[in-house]
């Protein structure tokens, strides 16, 4: 019988991610599948339209806080020139 479980390589032993009911010293055939995974794009509608939201119209939907210069100053929050917490 095939199926497919996913496993944890810890440099040393391959520790399954989830219960497997198998006896002690049962022999399994591993492949080892290290190509990329691929993200599929979905678009969603908008309600009653049909309309694919545009990403502008998505992002102000999802109320995200953050300060006023976030865009302008990305590379200094993300790198830790500026803090999240003080707002200029």
């Amino acid at each position: 019988m095939e199926r497919i479980v996913n496993a944890t390589y810890d440099g040393e032993v391959v520790r399954f991610d989830e219960p497997v009911n198998l006896a002690s010293n049962t022999k399994v055939q591993v492949v080892i599948d290290e190509s990329p995974r691929k993200l599929k794009l979905v678009e969603m509608p908008k309600k009653n339209t049909g309309e694919p939201y545009a990403f502008l119209d998505f992002a102000i939907a999802a109320n995200l806080e953050g300060p006023s210069d976030f865009s302008t100053n990305l590379d200094d929050y993300l790198y830790g020139g500026k803090s999240l917490d003080n707002e200029e």
